[in-house]
């Protein structure tokens, strides 16, 4: 059988091309978490404060979420190959701005707006040149090396932004991420681009009415956090003693509510639409949507938790913390390349299962291990297994999503699919620090309370100053503010000891919701197919 027009043909070409569209994936991956160890840092560079940079961190979800499905559109206007290589250039100027930006609207620009931009194009590319570029047999494999890559940026991030801002300086990772998009540029030459006929126009309000429903949905989302989900926090904005965030929520859902209903409209003229309503009635579609969006939830569920296990309640620095994370992506890298190339016919529905399964125990075993006392090793086989669990599930679903179109569709499919993680990744991340916060602040007070040693004006002030949230503090934080606040021995050893409960006990409630969501993702499986895709062309 010979290889169907628009894939790669050679094994060296193949290869290169895989490297180029991975190492676009970890690139855009990247920046998801390699400053997070280094905000304080970057806020005192650029004369801002750390909520000034945690704002530009939103502002680049932000507006990768509002352009993911138009970008993936774009790609099939001036063609995938074409989307790809100017995406890169603007996340290249993105990046070089912000390693000579000199205060935070300069950030802003290239960080938040000119990176986002580029990588509202760059990622549904990706999707739609695997898809080009390798046969249906070939694709789990070339899909799983993708994701997988994406994975590892997220799990490497923290070193590599730990040993920047610790021996040279932050504006190095943005200055370094200008060089690999030079490479990926020149080794894009390779990637052939499936021819396409068709010039299909861009939807105006289609893309407006989506652009603002993810956009509203996500930073309702983002600021569950400072706001609160349902009852709003002190001097958080509410309406009708509700939340924001619920009303907010509820705008961008109705936003894609009518998102659909014009596409719909569209379609029955026989105009062309940003997406077509029809593909989200394909089974194997929304299946492989839905785990998508139950992966990436819990998995940057756990890359928030466990960073903060590690780098505040045990103490360690941000390259030692880097370095405990390294064995997931070891499982996972292994997980992702094997299956496809050992297992080649497995039943995707089985693996997904196992995947979610690897999840599900890699949660509770960590669950189980955290303690006040315990060493940083304990992390290592619960990661092990999680990352077992994400290598799986990437080794999978970019071929189950994708085969189930024809490949025309496939940049369509790339737009909506990196805005289901999209969205994921934000409740993940939201979710987990909403219920790690509340546990804590919960934990925290009861246990001063019952504390004889603590006065009881201490106990209604603290109650009081808390009713916002407890902050996740180390012990050297705790105790410097202690000392400030001139509190006793006695007050002092009391807090001491209830914050570090209280930790524990945030972070366990935090990864329980994230095993009992890994659990719910196994009644959605059914929707994933039994057999590998098989290719008809010839």
């Amino acid at each position: 059988m010979t290889s169907p027009a628009g894939t790669t043909e050679s094994s060296a070409t193949a290869r290169l091309v895989l490297l180029t569209l991975a190492a676009g994936q970890f690139l855009m991956a990247l920046d998801s978490s390699v400053m997070n160890v280094s905000i304080a840092t970057v806020a005192e560079d650029v004369g801002t404060t750390v909520t000034g940079v945690q704002g530009a961190i939103t502002a680049y979800t932000l507006v990768m979420a509002m352009l993911m499905i138009p970008g993936g559109k774009t790609g099939a206007l001036i063609g995938r190959k074409r989307a790809f290589m100017i995406g890169c250039g603007i996340y290249g100027c993105g990046s070089l701005t912000t390693a000579l930006a000199p205060n935070l609207p300069v950030l802003l620009f290239g960080w938040s707006f000119l990176e986002g931009v580029g990588a509202a194009l760059i990622l549904p590319a990706i999707v739609a040149l695997v898809a080009g570029n390798f046969t249906v047999e070939r694709r789990p494999a070339a899909y799983g090396l993708v994701a997988a890559a994406g994975a590892v940026a997220i799990a490497l991030g923290p070193l590599i932004g730990g040993v920047a801002t610790t021996y040279f300086s932050w504006r190095w990772v943005f200055a370094g991420e200008v060089l690999v998009v030079l490479g990926i540029l020149v080794l894009a030459r390779r990637i052939t681009d499936a021819a396409s006929d068709e010039r299909p126009r861009i939807d105006l309000v289609g893309t407006m009415l989506s652009a603002l429903g993810l956009g509203v949905f996500v930073y309702g989302v983002l600021r569950s956090g400072e706001w609160g989900w349902f009852r709003p926090k002190p001097d958080a904005p509410s309406w009708l003693g509700i939340s924001l965030v619920v009303w907010l929520m509820l705008a961008g859902l109705l936003l894609i509510w009518l998102f659909l209903r014009w596409e719909a409209r569209l379609v029955e003229r026989g105009r062309e639409p940003l997406v077509d309503p029809a593909m989200l009635h394909n089974k194997q579609l929304t299946g492989g949507l839905t785990m998508f969006f139950f992966q990436y939830l819990v998995q940057m569920g756990v890359f928030f938790v466990v960073p903060l296990y590690l780098s505040v309640a045990l103490g360690l620095s941000a390259l030692s913390t880097g370095a405990r994370i390294l064995p997931l992506s070891l499982t996972l890298l292994a997980a992702a390349i094997l299956i496809p190339r050992f297992l080649p016919n497995v039943s995707p529905r089985r693996v997904v299962r196992l995947g979610i399964l690897a999840l599900f125990a890699g949660a509770v075993a960590l669950m189980a291990a955290l303690d006040v006392d315990a060493d940083a090793a304990i992390v290592t086989v619960p990661l092990l297994l999680i990352g077992l669990g994400m290598g799986a599930l990437a080794s999978q679903l970019g071929s189950v999503t994708v085969s189930a179109v024809p490949k025309t569709q496939s940049a369509d499919v790339g737009g909506v699919q990196n805005a289901v993680t999209n969205l994921g990744a934000s409740m993940g991340t939201a979710l987990a620090g909403s219920i790690l916060i509340a546990t804590l602040t919960t934990s925290f007070l009861t246990s001063v309370d019952q504390n004889p040693a603590v006065p009881a004006d201490v106990k209604s002030q603290a109650a009081v100053e808390l009713q916002s949230g407890a902050p996740f503090l180390s012990d050297a934080q705790l105790k410097a503010a202690l000392a400030k606040a001139g509190t006793s021995t006695e007050v002092t050893q009391a807090a001491l000891d209830a914050n570090a409960d209280a930790r524990i006990d945030g972070l366990r409630a935090a990864l329980a919701i994230l095993a009992l969501t890994a659990l719910l993702a196994l009644f959605f499986t059914h929707r994933i197919p039994k057999t590998q895709p098989r290719s008809t062309e010839s």
